[in-house]
Protein backbone atom coordinates (compact mmCIF):
# COMPACT_ATOMS: atom_id res chain seq x y z
CA UNK A 1 0.00 0.00 0.00
CA UNK A 2 1.95 3.19 -1.09
CA UNK A 3 0.14 6.43 0.43
CA UNK A 4 2.38 8.43 -1.09
CA UNK A 5 2.64 7.24 -5.10
CA UNK A 6 1.84 11.06 -6.30
CA UNK A 7 3.87 12.84 -3.66
CA UNK A 8 7.27 10.12 -4.36
CA UNK A 9 6.86 11.39 -8.37
CA UNK A 10 6.46 14.72 -8.40
CA UNK A 11 8.21 15.56 -5.25
CA UNK A 12 7.38 19.36 -4.16
CA UNK A 13 4.71 19.25 -5.83
CA UNK A 14 2.25 18.65 -3.11
CA UNK A 15 2.89 22.73 -2.39
CA UNK A 16 2.00 23.46 -5.41
CA UNK A 17 5.41 24.18 -6.64
CA UNK A 18 8.11 22.66 -8.14
CA UNK A 19 11.72 23.23 -6.98
CA UNK A 20 12.72 25.55 -9.97
CA UNK A 21 12.15 29.47 -9.79
CA UNK A 22 9.30 31.76 -11.56
CA UNK A 23 6.01 30.99 -11.18
CA UNK A 24 6.54 29.48 -15.27
CA UNK A 25 8.09 26.37 -13.26
CA UNK A 26 5.29 25.77 -11.13
CA UNK A 27 2.86 25.82 -13.45
CA UNK A 28 3.29 22.19 -14.91
CA UNK A 29 3.24 21.05 -10.62
CA UNK A 30 -0.34 21.01 -10.32
CA UNK A 31 -1.19 19.43 -13.25
CA UNK A 32 1.43 16.74 -12.96
CA UNK A 33 -0.90 15.87 -9.98
CA UNK A 34 -3.83 15.38 -11.93
CA UNK A 35 -2.61 13.32 -14.78
CA UNK A 36 -0.44 11.11 -12.04
CA UNK A 37 -4.00 10.15 -10.41
CA UNK A 38 -5.83 9.62 -13.24
CA UNK A 39 -3.06 7.52 -13.93
CA UNK A 40 -3.27 5.65 -10.69
CA UNK A 41 -6.87 5.08 -10.92
CA UNK A 42 -6.45 3.13 -13.46
CA UNK A 43 -3.12 1.32 -12.11
CA UNK A 44 -5.06 0.27 -9.19
CA UNK A 45 -8.29 -1.50 -10.79
CA UNK A 46 -10.80 -0.40 -7.70
CA UNK A 47 -13.77 1.35 -9.75
CA UNK A 48 -16.17 0.21 -6.67
CA UNK A 49 -13.94 3.75 -5.57
CA UNK A 50 -16.11 5.85 -7.39
CA UNK A 51 -19.76 7.45 -7.56
CA UNK A 52 -18.92 10.00 -9.71
CA UNK A 53 -15.38 10.95 -11.65
CA UNK A 54 -14.53 14.00 -12.70
CA UNK A 55 -13.81 14.25 -16.28
CA UNK A 56 -9.91 14.78 -16.86
CA UNK A 57 -9.63 17.60 -18.69
CA UNK A 58 -12.07 19.43 -16.33
CA UNK A 59 -10.06 18.87 -13.55
CA UNK A 60 -6.71 19.97 -15.51
CA UNK A 61 -8.53 22.89 -16.21
CA UNK A 62 -8.96 23.54 -12.15
CA UNK A 63 -5.38 22.99 -12.28
CA UNK A 64 -4.55 25.50 -14.43
CA UNK A 65 -6.74 28.14 -12.69
CA UNK A 66 -5.17 26.40 -9.37
CA UNK A 67 -1.99 27.88 -10.90
CA UNK A 68 -2.80 31.16 -12.53
CA UNK A 69 -3.90 32.20 -8.92
CA UNK A 70 -0.78 31.16 -7.87
CA UNK A 71 1.64 33.03 -10.30
CA UNK A 72 -0.74 36.19 -9.58
CA UNK A 73 0.00 35.61 -6.36
CA UNK A 74 -2.28 34.54 -4.00
CA UNK A 75 -1.79 32.38 -1.07
CA UNK A 76 -3.06 28.92 -1.63
CA UNK A 77 -2.34 26.48 1.65
CA UNK A 78 -3.30 23.78 -0.62
CA UNK A 79 -2.51 24.24 -4.02
CA UNK A 80 -2.51 21.16 -5.92
CA UNK A 81 -3.70 19.01 -2.82
CA UNK A 82 -6.66 16.29 -4.72
CA UNK A 83 -9.18 15.71 -2.81
CA UNK A 84 -12.00 13.16 -3.22
CA UNK A 85 -15.31 13.97 -1.42
CA UNK A 86 -17.83 11.16 0.27
CA UNK A 87 -21.32 11.34 -1.65
CA UNK A 88 -23.27 12.74 0.87
CA UNK A 89 -21.35 16.05 0.44
CA UNK A 90 -22.37 18.64 -2.45
CA UNK A 91 -19.67 19.35 -5.32
CA UNK A 92 -21.20 21.94 -7.35
CA UNK A 93 -22.48 20.15 -11.23
CA UNK A 94 -21.52 16.53 -9.71
CA UNK A 95 -24.60 15.12 -8.67
CA UNK A 96 -24.61 13.59 -4.85
CA UNK A 97 -26.64 10.43 -4.23
CA UNK A 98 -25.85 9.14 -1.01
CA UNK A 99 -25.31 5.82 -2.47
CA UNK A 100 -29.06 5.84 -3.82
CA UNK A 101 -29.93 6.40 -7.21
CA UNK A 102 -33.18 7.63 -7.09
CA UNK A 103 -32.09 10.21 -4.73
CA UNK A 104 -29.68 11.85 -6.74
CA UNK A 105 -29.76 15.60 -7.43
CA UNK A 106 -27.30 17.63 -8.79
CA UNK A 107 -26.04 20.88 -6.64
CA UNK A 108 -25.22 24.02 -8.19
CA UNK A 109 -23.13 25.13 -5.53
CA UNK A 110 -20.58 23.46 -2.98
CA UNK A 111 -20.75 22.62 0.43
CA UNK A 112 -19.20 25.11 2.62
CA UNK A 113 -16.59 22.76 3.39
CA UNK A 114 -15.64 21.42 0.23
CA UNK A 115 -15.51 25.58 -1.27
CA UNK A 116 -12.90 26.30 1.24
CA UNK A 117 -10.76 23.60 0.43
CA UNK A 118 -11.19 24.75 -3.51
CA UNK A 119 -10.47 28.64 -1.95
CA UNK A 120 -7.14 27.28 -0.51
CA UNK A 121 -6.51 25.75 -3.85
CA UNK A 122 -7.39 22.05 -3.51
CA UNK A 123 -8.57 20.25 -6.13
CA UNK A 124 -11.96 18.05 -6.36
CA UNK A 125 -11.08 14.40 -8.34
CA UNK A 126 -14.72 13.04 -8.07
CA UNK A 127 -17.47 11.76 -5.37
CA UNK A 128 -16.94 8.29 -3.81
CA UNK A 129 -18.91 5.15 -2.57
CA UNK A 130 -20.22 4.97 1.06
CA UNK A 131 -22.86 2.93 2.91
CA UNK A 132 -26.33 3.98 1.78
CA UNK A 133 -27.33 7.43 3.44
CA UNK A 134 -23.79 7.41 5.67
CA UNK A 135 -25.79 4.61 7.74
CA UNK A 136 -22.90 1.46 8.59
CA UNK A 137 -19.84 1.17 9.26
CA UNK A 138 -18.81 -1.59 7.10
CA UNK A 139 -18.90 -0.23 3.41
CA UNK A 140 -20.77 -3.30 1.66
CA UNK A 141 -24.20 -1.33 2.09
CA UNK A 142 -23.98 0.09 -1.83
CA UNK A 143 -25.83 -0.58 -4.79
CA UNK A 144 -22.49 0.31 -6.63
CA UNK A 145 -20.70 -2.71 -5.11
CA UNK A 146 -19.02 -2.89 -1.96
CA UNK A 147 -15.45 -0.98 -1.25
CA UNK A 148 -12.86 -3.48 -0.63
CA UNK A 149 -9.91 -2.99 1.80
CA UNK A 150 -6.89 -1.10 0.38
CA UNK A 151 -4.45 -3.70 1.51
CA UNK A 152 -6.43 -6.75 1.06
CA UNK A 153 -9.72 -7.11 -1.18
CA UNK A 154 -10.99 -10.08 0.62
CA UNK A 155 -11.55 -7.19 4.18
CA UNK A 156 -13.78 -5.04 4.02
CA UNK A 157 -12.92 -1.30 3.81
CA UNK A 158 -14.57 0.21 6.38
CA UNK A 159 -17.91 2.85 6.60
CA UNK A 160 -19.78 4.82 5.65
CA UNK A 161 -16.75 7.01 4.17
CA UNK A 162 -15.38 3.70 2.21
CA UNK A 163 -14.33 5.33 -1.14
CA UNK A 164 -12.96 8.33 0.41
CA UNK A 165 -10.32 6.05 2.82
CA UNK A 166 -9.61 3.90 0.11
CA UNK A 167 -9.25 6.68 -2.35
CA UNK A 168 -6.30 8.16 0.19
CA UNK A 169 -5.04 4.43 1.16
CA UNK A 170 -4.45 3.81 -2.34
CA UNK A 171 -2.61 6.99 -3.01
CA UNK A 172 -4.95 8.64 -5.52
CA UNK A 173 -5.78 11.41 -3.47
CA UNK A 174 -3.76 13.52 -0.85
CA UNK A 175 -7.13 13.90 1.50
CA UNK A 176 -10.43 12.91 1.19
CA UNK A 177 -13.95 14.20 2.99
CA UNK A 178 -16.06 11.75 4.58
CA UNK A 179 -18.98 12.02 7.41
CA UNK A 180 -19.29 10.20 10.99
CA UNK A 181 -22.10 10.31 13.21
CA UNK A 182 -21.17 6.90 14.33
CA UNK A 183 -17.37 6.22 13.47
CA UNK A 184 -17.57 6.67 9.55
CA UNK A 185 -14.92 9.17 9.79
CA UNK A 186 -12.71 7.31 12.22
CA UNK A 187 -13.57 3.33 11.44
CA UNK A 188 -12.41 3.60 7.91
CA UNK A 189 -9.56 5.31 8.60
CA UNK A 190 -8.14 2.49 11.18
CA UNK A 191 -8.86 -0.35 8.92
CA UNK A 192 -6.83 1.38 5.84
CA UNK A 193 -3.77 3.16 8.21
CA UNK A 194 -4.92 6.70 7.96
CA UNK A 195 -5.35 9.83 9.82
CA UNK A 196 -9.34 10.33 10.61
CA UNK A 197 -10.42 13.77 12.25
CA UNK A 198 -13.73 14.28 13.63
CA UNK A 199 -14.22 17.51 15.02
CA UNK A 200 -15.94 18.88 17.71
CA UNK A 201 -20.15 18.91 16.34
CA UNK A 202 -20.44 22.14 14.33
CA UNK A 203 -17.10 23.42 14.01
CA UNK A 204 -17.11 22.22 10.61
CA UNK A 205 -20.26 23.43 8.68
CA UNK A 206 -22.68 20.89 7.39
CA UNK A 207 -24.30 22.62 4.98
CA UNK A 208 -24.27 20.76 1.72
CA UNK A 209 -24.52 17.73 3.30
CA UNK A 210 -27.12 14.86 3.14
CA UNK A 211 -28.20 14.26 7.00
CA UNK A 212 -27.89 11.10 8.68
CA UNK A 213 -28.66 11.75 12.26
CA UNK A 214 -28.55 15.69 11.96
CA UNK A 215 -28.20 16.47 15.55
CA UNK A 216 -24.90 14.21 15.19
CA UNK A 217 -23.56 14.50 12.17
CA UNK A 218 -20.37 16.09 11.19
CA UNK A 219 -17.83 16.46 8.65
CA UNK A 220 -14.40 14.26 8.87
CA UNK A 221 -10.95 14.47 7.11
CA UNK A 222 -8.76 11.60 5.54
CA UNK A 223 -5.03 11.61 5.17
CA UNK A 224 -2.01 9.79 5.30
CA UNK A 225 -0.44 12.27 8.05
CA UNK A 226 -1.91 14.25 11.00
CA UNK A 227 -0.58 17.15 9.76
CA UNK A 228 -2.11 17.47 6.43
CA UNK A 229 -5.12 16.36 7.99
CA UNK A 230 -5.09 18.99 10.56
CA UNK A 231 -4.73 21.83 7.80
CA UNK A 232 -7.58 20.83 6.02
CA UNK A 233 -9.42 20.79 9.07
CA UNK A 234 -8.30 24.40 10.25
CA UNK A 235 -9.43 25.86 6.72
CA UNK A 236 -12.80 24.02 6.75
CA UNK A 237 -13.94 25.36 10.37
CA UNK A 238 -15.36 28.35 11.12
CA UNK A 239 -19.68 29.51 11.79
CA UNK A 240 -21.49 29.36 8.39
CA UNK A 241 -24.85 31.47 8.47
CA UNK A 242 -26.47 28.88 6.29
CA UNK A 243 -25.58 25.91 8.60
CA UNK A 244 -27.99 26.45 12.18
CA UNK A 245 -25.74 23.36 13.61
CA UNK A 246 -22.42 25.22 13.37
CA UNK A 247 -20.77 26.52 16.40
CA UNK A 248 -17.77 29.11 16.59
CA UNK A 249 -14.70 28.24 18.73
CA UNK A 250 -15.80 29.04 22.55
CA UNK A 251 -12.87 32.09 23.92
CA UNK A 252 -11.72 30.12 26.97
CA UNK A 253 -10.54 26.64 24.53
CA UNK A 254 -6.97 25.09 25.40
CA UNK A 255 -4.52 25.68 22.91
CA UNK A 256 -2.21 22.44 23.39
CA UNK A 257 -1.95 19.12 25.55
CA UNK A 258 -0.05 19.78 29.05
CA UNK A 259 3.40 18.13 29.26
CA UNK A 260 2.52 15.45 31.51
CA UNK A 261 -0.76 14.84 30.22
CA UNK A 262 -2.94 12.28 32.20
CA UNK A 263 -5.21 9.72 29.83
CA UNK A 264 -7.91 7.30 30.67
CA UNK A 265 -7.79 3.94 29.04
CA UNK A 266 -9.90 1.01 29.21
CA UNK A 267 -9.50 -2.03 31.78
CA UNK A 268 -8.91 -5.22 30.08
CA UNK A 269 -12.87 -6.14 30.60
CA UNK A 270 -14.16 -3.52 27.76
CA UNK A 271 -11.85 -5.00 25.27
CA UNK A 272 -13.16 -8.71 25.67
CA UNK A 273 -14.32 -8.51 21.58
CA UNK A 274 -10.43 -7.30 20.63
CA UNK A 275 -9.40 -9.44 18.07
CA UNK A 276 -6.62 -11.15 19.77
CA UNK A 277 -4.52 -10.57 17.26
CA UNK A 278 -4.60 -6.70 17.69
CA UNK A 279 -3.86 -7.37 21.66
CA UNK A 280 -0.15 -6.82 20.49
CA UNK A 281 -0.93 -3.62 18.79
CA UNK A 282 -2.55 -2.36 21.41
CA UNK A 283 -0.27 -2.99 24.34
CA UNK A 284 2.45 -1.18 21.59
CA UNK A 285 0.56 1.71 20.65
CA UNK A 286 -0.16 2.66 25.09
CA UNK A 287 3.54 1.59 25.33
CA UNK A 288 3.80 4.68 22.66
CA UNK A 289 2.17 6.87 25.00
CA UNK A 290 4.35 6.12 28.02
CA UNK A 291 7.53 6.55 26.39
CA UNK A 292 6.16 10.30 25.90
CA UNK A 293 5.47 10.85 28.84
CA UNK A 294 1.67 10.56 28.91
CA UNK A 295 0.56 8.78 32.28
CA UNK A 296 -2.26 6.02 31.37
CA UNK A 297 -4.75 5.10 34.42
CA UNK A 298 -7.40 2.64 33.72
CA UNK A 299 -10.84 3.34 34.42
CA UNK A 300 -14.63 1.39 33.64
CA UNK A 301 -15.26 2.85 30.43
CA UNK A 302 -18.77 0.68 30.15
CA UNK A 303 -20.99 3.26 30.79
CA UNK A 304 -19.90 5.40 27.87
CA UNK A 305 -19.96 1.85 25.51
CA UNK A 306 -23.55 1.57 27.11
CA UNK A 307 -24.29 5.25 26.18
CA UNK A 308 -23.77 3.84 22.31
CA UNK A 309 -26.26 1.83 22.61
CA UNK A 310 -28.89 4.88 22.22
CA UNK A 311 -28.07 5.53 18.41
CA UNK A 312 -29.74 2.46 16.82
CA UNK A 313 -31.45 0.84 19.83
CA UNK A 314 -33.36 3.41 20.57
CA UNK A 315 -35.52 5.87 19.70
CA UNK A 316 -33.02 8.72 18.08
CA UNK A 317 -33.20 6.32 14.94
CA UNK A 318 -36.19 8.48 14.09
CA UNK A 319 -33.30 11.03 13.46
CA UNK A 320 -32.40 8.76 10.65
CA UNK A 321 -36.32 8.31 9.15
CA UNK A 322 -36.79 11.72 9.74
CA UNK A 323 -33.81 12.29 7.15
CA UNK A 324 -34.64 9.72 4.47
CA UNK A 325 -36.94 7.15 5.23
CA UNK A 326 -39.56 8.76 2.92
CA UNK A 327 -37.18 8.14 0.06
CA UNK A 328 -36.94 4.65 1.49
CA UNK A 329 -40.40 4.52 1.70
CA UNK A 330 -41.22 5.96 -1.61
CA UNK A 331 -38.40 3.91 -3.60
CA UNK A 332 -38.15 0.26 -1.29
CA UNK A 333 -36.58 -0.96 -4.80
CA UNK A 334 -33.37 1.18 -4.41
CA UNK A 335 -32.75 0.98 -0.88
CA UNK A 336 -30.62 -1.22 0.36
CA UNK A 337 -31.70 -3.90 2.77
CA UNK A 338 -30.05 -3.71 5.64
CA UNK A 339 -30.22 0.62 5.62
CA UNK A 340 -33.93 -0.03 4.84
CA UNK A 341 -34.49 -2.37 7.99
CA UNK A 342 -32.34 -0.11 10.40
CA UNK A 343 -34.80 2.89 9.38
CA UNK A 344 -38.27 0.91 9.36
CA UNK A 345 -37.41 0.23 13.29
CA UNK A 346 -38.04 3.90 14.00
CA UNK A 347 -41.66 2.70 13.60
CA UNK A 348 -41.67 1.11 16.94
CA UNK A 349 -40.97 4.34 18.92
CA UNK A 350 -43.15 6.89 19.88
CA UNK A 351 -43.03 10.29 20.63
CA UNK A 352 -42.39 9.77 24.29
CA UNK A 353 -39.88 7.46 23.74
CA UNK A 354 -37.65 10.12 21.73
CA UNK A 355 -37.85 12.41 24.71
CA UNK A 356 -37.57 9.61 27.01
CA UNK A 357 -33.71 8.51 25.21
CA UNK A 358 -33.25 12.01 24.73
CA UNK A 359 -33.12 12.84 28.50
CA UNK A 360 -31.59 9.69 29.40
CA UNK A 361 -28.59 10.71 26.70
CA UNK A 362 -28.62 14.17 28.94
CA UNK A 363 -27.89 11.86 32.10
CA UNK A 364 -25.24 9.66 30.30
CA UNK A 365 -23.37 13.04 28.91
CA UNK A 366 -23.26 14.17 32.34
CA UNK A 367 -21.82 10.59 33.80
CA UNK A 368 -19.61 11.05 31.43
CA UNK A 369 -18.03 14.57 31.99
CA UNK A 370 -17.69 13.27 35.84
CA UNK A 371 -16.13 9.88 34.56
CA UNK A 372 -13.52 12.01 32.60
CA UNK A 373 -12.80 14.35 35.09
CA UNK A 374 -8.89 14.62 35.82
CA UNK A 375 -7.90 13.21 32.56
CA UNK A 376 -7.07 15.55 29.30
CA UNK A 377 -8.15 12.23 26.88
CA UNK A 378 -9.53 9.01 26.97
CA UNK A 379 -7.68 6.55 24.28
CA UNK A 380 -10.01 3.60 22.93
CA UNK A 381 -9.04 1.29 19.95
CA UNK A 382 -10.93 2.67 16.83
CA UNK A 383 -12.17 -0.58 15.81
CA UNK A 384 -12.30 -3.89 17.18
CA UNK A 385 -12.34 -6.38 14.08
CA UNK A 386 -11.67 -6.06 10.97
CA UNK A 387 -14.10 -8.56 9.13
CA UNK A 388 -14.33 -10.09 5.58
CA UNK A 389 -16.68 -9.46 3.14
CA UNK A 390 -17.96 -12.93 3.65
CA UNK A 391 -18.60 -12.25 7.63
CA UNK A 392 -20.50 -8.93 6.91
CA UNK A 393 -22.41 -10.83 4.32
CA UNK A 394 -23.50 -13.74 6.96
CA UNK A 395 -24.50 -11.24 10.02
CA UNK A 396 -24.80 -7.77 8.60
CA UNK A 397 -26.29 -5.98 11.27
CA UNK A 398 -23.87 -8.23 14.05
CA UNK A 399 -20.65 -7.23 12.48
CA UNK A 400 -21.50 -3.81 11.86
CA UNK A 401 -22.41 -3.08 15.56
CA UNK A 402 -19.70 -4.69 17.07
CA UNK A 403 -17.70 -2.48 14.48
CA UNK A 404 -18.92 0.80 15.97
CA UNK A 405 -17.91 -0.93 19.63
CA UNK A 406 -15.46 2.08 20.09
CA UNK A 407 -17.00 5.09 18.25
CA UNK A 408 -21.10 5.01 18.56
CA UNK A 409 -20.88 6.71 21.78
CA UNK A 410 -18.75 9.71 20.56
CA UNK A 411 -21.14 11.92 18.87
CA UNK A 412 -23.71 11.36 21.29
CA UNK A 413 -21.68 12.46 24.10
CA UNK A 414 -20.79 15.68 22.34
CA UNK A 415 -16.88 14.88 22.11
CA UNK A 416 -14.20 14.88 19.39
CA UNK A 417 -11.92 12.17 18.42
CA UNK A 418 -8.43 11.94 16.28
CA UNK A 419 -8.13 8.60 14.97
CA UNK A 420 -4.46 7.17 13.86
CA UNK A 421 -3.13 3.80 12.32
CA UNK A 422 -1.52 1.31 15.03
CA UNK A 423 -0.32 -1.19 12.72
CA UNK A 424 -1.39 -4.07 10.63
CA UNK A 425 -2.21 -8.18 12.22
CA UNK A 426 -1.36 -9.77 8.45
CA UNK A 427 -3.17 -7.24 6.25
CA UNK A 428 -5.88 -6.61 8.75
CA UNK A 429 -5.70 -2.85 9.81
CA UNK A 430 -6.06 -1.88 13.51
CA UNK A 431 -6.00 2.10 14.84
CA UNK A 432 -6.55 3.72 18.12
CA UNK A 433 -8.29 7.08 18.79
CA UNK A 434 -7.85 9.82 21.40
CA UNK A 435 -11.06 10.71 22.22
CA UNK A 436 -11.99 14.13 23.93
CA UNK A 437 -14.57 16.55 25.62
CA UNK A 438 -16.14 19.02 22.95
CA UNK A 439 -13.67 21.86 22.06
CA UNK A 440 -10.30 20.37 23.27
CA UNK A 441 -9.75 19.23 19.31
CA UNK A 442 -6.36 20.47 19.40
CA UNK A 443 -5.53 18.08 23.08
CA UNK A 444 -6.27 15.03 20.90
CA UNK A 445 -4.05 16.60 17.82
CA UNK A 446 -1.44 17.49 20.12
CA UNK A 447 -1.62 13.29 21.88
CA UNK A 448 -2.36 11.62 18.84
CA UNK A 449 1.14 13.75 17.67
CA UNK A 450 3.06 12.83 20.37
CA UNK A 451 1.86 8.81 19.69
CA UNK A 452 2.71 9.30 15.85
CA UNK A 453 6.16 10.91 16.32
CA UNK A 454 4.89 13.62 14.61
CA UNK A 455 5.31 17.65 14.97
CA UNK A 456 2.22 18.72 16.44
CA UNK A 457 -0.10 20.72 13.94
CA UNK A 458 -2.67 23.86 15.03
CA UNK A 459 -6.06 23.25 14.37
CA UNK A 460 -7.67 25.75 16.82
CA UNK A 461 -7.48 29.13 16.57
CA UNK A 462 -4.86 31.27 18.36
CA UNK A 463 -6.22 35.08 19.57
CA UNK A 464 -3.79 35.93 21.73
CA UNK A 465 -0.41 35.86 22.62
CA UNK A 466 2.20 36.26 25.61
CA UNK A 467 5.83 36.66 25.17
CA UNK A 468 8.15 35.64 28.55
CA UNK A 469 11.24 36.33 29.32
CA UNK A 470 11.87 34.69 33.13
CA UNK A 471 10.55 32.93 35.65
CA UNK A 472 7.09 31.34 32.57
CA UNK A 473 9.97 30.15 30.31
CA UNK A 474 9.84 26.22 29.52
CA UNK A 475 11.59 24.31 32.47
CA UNK A 476 10.78 27.04 34.95
CA UNK A 477 9.35 27.14 38.07
CA UNK A 478 5.92 29.59 36.72
CA UNK A 479 5.71 27.61 33.61
CA UNK A 480 2.51 25.63 34.51
CA UNK A 481 1.01 29.23 34.99
CA UNK A 482 0.89 28.87 31.17
CA UNK A 483 0.40 25.08 30.65
CA UNK A 484 -2.41 25.14 32.83
CA UNK A 485 -4.22 27.28 31.30
CA UNK A 486 -4.04 25.56 27.81
CA UNK A 487 -1.24 27.58 26.58
CA UNK A 488 0.75 26.35 23.73
CA UNK A 489 4.86 27.82 22.85
CA UNK A 490 4.97 29.29 19.66
CA UNK A 491 8.77 29.62 19.62
CA UNK A 492 12.25 31.46 20.73
CA UNK A 493 11.62 35.67 20.46
CA UNK A 494 14.02 37.88 20.95
CA UNK A 495 13.13 41.47 21.80
CA UNK A 496 14.48 45.39 19.98
CA UNK A 497 17.49 46.15 21.69
CA UNK A 498 15.95 48.16 24.24
CA UNK A 499 15.17 46.70 27.12
CA UNK A 500 16.99 46.25 30.52
CA UNK A 501 16.28 43.15 33.03
CA UNK A 502 15.95 43.53 36.82
CA UNK A 503 16.24 40.48 39.05
CA UNK A 504 13.33 40.60 41.96
CA UNK A 505 13.99 39.25 45.34
CA UNK A 506 11.01 37.28 44.95
CA UNK A 507 10.30 33.32 45.64
CA UNK A 508 10.80 32.37 43.31
CA UNK A 509 12.75 35.09 41.94
CA UNK A 510 11.38 36.89 38.85
CA UNK A 511 12.39 39.58 36.06
CA UNK A 512 11.55 42.80 35.44
CA UNK A 513 11.62 43.86 31.87
CA UNK A 514 12.07 48.02 31.64
CA UNK A 515 12.21 50.01 28.09
CA UNK A 516 15.32 52.05 28.39
CA UNK A 517 17.61 54.33 25.91
CA UNK A 518 20.51 52.47 26.67
CA UNK A 519 18.93 48.43 26.23
CA UNK A 520 19.87 45.72 25.09
CA UNK A 521 18.08 42.67 23.19
CA UNK A 522 16.76 39.87 25.60
CA UNK A 523 15.97 36.21 25.05
CA UNK A 524 12.24 34.51 25.87
CA UNK A 525 9.62 32.62 24.25
CA UNK A 526 6.50 33.56 22.38
CA UNK A 527 3.31 31.54 23.69
CA UNK A 528 -0.39 30.99 22.34
CA UNK A 529 -3.71 31.41 24.13
CA UNK A 530 -7.38 32.06 24.43
CA UNK A 531 -8.55 35.29 25.03
CA UNK A 532 -10.27 34.21 28.23
CA UNK A 533 -7.24 32.05 29.06
CA UNK A 534 -4.98 35.51 28.41
CA UNK A 535 -7.24 37.30 30.80
CA UNK A 536 -7.18 35.02 33.78
CA UNK A 537 -3.11 35.51 33.44
CA UNK A 538 -3.31 39.39 33.53
CA UNK A 539 -5.80 38.83 36.60
CA UNK A 540 -3.46 36.54 38.51
CA UNK A 541 -0.49 39.18 37.89
CA UNK A 542 1.31 40.59 41.43
CA UNK A 543 2.57 43.89 41.53
CA UNK A 544 4.73 45.65 40.04
CA UNK A 545 4.56 43.22 36.88
CA UNK A 546 1.98 43.92 33.75
CA UNK A 547 0.90 43.25 30.42
CA UNK A 548 2.14 45.55 28.07
CA UNK A 549 3.59 46.26 24.23
CA UNK A 550 6.86 44.67 23.77
CA UNK A 551 9.17 45.64 20.94
CA UNK A 552 10.29 42.26 19.11
CA UNK A 553 13.69 42.30 17.12
CA UNK A 554 12.10 41.67 14.33
CA UNK A 555 10.32 44.99 14.61
CA UNK A 556 6.95 43.42 15.60
CA UNK A 557 4.99 43.84 18.79
CA UNK A 558 3.69 41.56 21.29
CA UNK A 559 2.10 41.35 24.55
CA UNK A 560 4.46 40.62 27.05
CA UNK A 561 5.77 41.24 30.83
CA UNK A 562 6.45 45.39 31.01
CA UNK A 563 6.99 47.56 34.05
CA UNK A 564 7.58 51.51 34.55
CA UNK A 565 10.42 51.65 36.52
CA UNK A 566 13.42 49.69 37.62
CA UNK A 567 13.42 47.54 40.31
CA UNK A 568 15.78 45.18 41.34
CA UNK A 569 19.76 44.02 40.88
CA UNK A 570 20.05 44.93 36.75
CA UNK A 571 21.24 41.59 35.36
CA UNK A 572 20.85 42.94 31.13
CA UNK A 573 24.61 42.33 30.85
CA UNK A 574 24.31 38.38 31.68
CA UNK A 575 22.65 37.62 28.84
CA UNK A 576 18.84 36.73 29.69
CA UNK A 577 17.44 34.99 32.38
CA UNK A 578 18.48 31.58 31.43
CA UNK A 579 21.89 32.63 31.26
CA UNK A 580 21.32 34.53 34.60
CA UNK A 581 19.90 31.25 36.23
CA UNK A 582 22.64 28.89 34.75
Amino acid sequence: MNHNSIDAAHGTAAAGTSPAAGPGARRPAVAARVEAAYRRIAEVDRPEIWIALRDKDHALAEAEAVESRLAAGEDLPLAGRLVAVKDNIDVAALPTTAACPSFAYTPDRDATAVARLRAAGAIVLGKTNLDQFATGLVGTRSPYGPVRSAADPALISGGSSSGSAVAVALGITDLALGTDTAGSGRVPAALNGLIGIKASLGLIPVDGVVPACPSYDCLTVFAPDLGAATEAMRIMSGPCETDPASRPWPTDLPLAAPPNARVAVPRAAALAGLDPDFLPLWEAALATFRTAGVELVPIDVQPLLDAALLLYEGALIAERHAAFGAHIDAWPADADPTVAQIVAGAGKFTAADLVADQQALRAAQQHAAVLLTGFDALVLPTAPLHPTLADVAADPIGVNAAMGTYTNFVNLLDMAAVALPAGNAGTKGFGISVIVPAFHDQIAIDLAARAAGEPPALFAPAEAELVVFGAHLTGFPLNHQLTDLGARLAGEVATAPAYRMYELATEPPKPLVVRSGDGASLPGERWLLSPAALGRFLAALPAPMTLGKVELADGTWATGFVANEPAGEDITAVGGWRARRA
